[in-house]
């Protein structure tokens, strides 16, 4: 049996680089579904698997080894389904713009716990650095400043102008690294300024300022010189959070989830019952509004969905 990594989705290939260095393009099993996970795709980049050879030099996976994490988001068209972004990662880094577009806070936060919830890693990465205003660039340093303190390290770049690439560089060497962001936020320009032999397609430069287009179709792993990978995405627009009950939530904001250690009751869900230290600690300022609003804004979701019948 073969074993190999999945490099690349195709929309009806996968490629899958073998233990012994071959590129194989693959079909799968035609009964492979993951248990007890609804999923549009049921591999995804950096899943390892075990591939069965075909004489005419193609292959067929037959089987998923365990993954140790993935990034996984609502699938836009159908809501009760899952779409697995990438697999067994070291290290994500969330690319995101103060301007040309805005990233909302609520988009990083619903990102940042998915990956809590899933065991992934994310750093932030700001971009386009270059094109802020004073008040902006004010705005982007205390953004900084708040998710380094709940741990989630934060870098700037401009990667058009090639500043604080080698700073990344040096972050993600020997790494399987995720990229992802909304559109438009600059990955294809960001991969191209951290591996300039990769030759990544770019929007037009017109985007840079604008909102972009989706310059990246399929997920695919490109290596780095000094080892490891990174994997780019398609931009993506919103970030559905997956399969989050609503009395775990808190887990996945970690200040929050500090503070409900001296709630007056185990069950608080931390919105307006008595004696609730987050709340407490939010009207003090120990807990920012906008992480708070976020929380409050994944919980609402997950109430409508049980209303809608969205969850087994």
């Amino acid at each position: 049996m073969n074993k190999g990594l999945v490099i690349k989705n195709t929309g009806s290939w996968y490629l899958v680089r073998l233990d012994d260095g071959q590129d194989i393009e693959c079909k799968i099993k035609g009964n492979f579904r993951l248990k007890d996970l609804r999923s549009t795709n049921p591999l995804a980049i950096g899943d390892r698997v075990q591939v069965v050879l075909h004489q005419e030099g193609t292959g067929l996976i037959t089987e998923i080894e365990d993954r140790k994490n993935y990034i996984i988001r609502k699938s836009t068209n159908l809501s009760k389904q899952s779409h697995i972004i990438a697999a067994n990662l070291d290290l994500c880094l969330l690319i995101v713009t103060i301007d040309h577009p805005v990233t909302s806070t609520i988009f990083i936060d619903r990102f940042l716990a998915s990956a809590e919830a899933y065991c992934v890693p994310v750093n932030l990465v700001f971009n386009k650095t270059d094109l802020l205003s004073t008040e902006d660039a004010e705005y982007m340093d205390a953004l900084i400043s708040l998710y380094a303190q709940i741990g989630y390290p934060a870098f700037k770049v401009s990667a058009i102008n090639n500043e604080g690439i080698d700073t990344i560089q040096d972050l993600i060497a020997g790494k399987t690294v995720l990229l992802s962001g909304h559109s438009g936020v600059g990955k294809s320009t960001f991969i191209n300024a951290l591996l300039p032999n990769s030759n990544l397609r770019t929007g037009a430069i017109s985007d840079y300022h604008g909102k972009g287009m989706h310059t990246t179709t399929f997920s695919e792993m490109v290596e780095q010189p000094n080892g490891g990978f990174i994997i780019d995405t398609p931009g993506i627009k919103g970030f559905g959070t997956v399969d989050m009950d609503k009395d775990e939530i808190y887990h996945y904001f970690p200040e929050i989830f500090k503070h409900s250690q001296d709630c007056r009751f185990n069950n608080c869900l931390h919105i307006n019952e008595p004696g609730c230290a987050v709340v407490e600690a939010v009207e003090q300022h120990y807990i920012s509004q906008s992480r708070y609003d976020s929380y409050l804004n994944i919980m609402q979701e997950d109430i409508e969905e049980k209303y809608r019948g969205g969850k087994k």
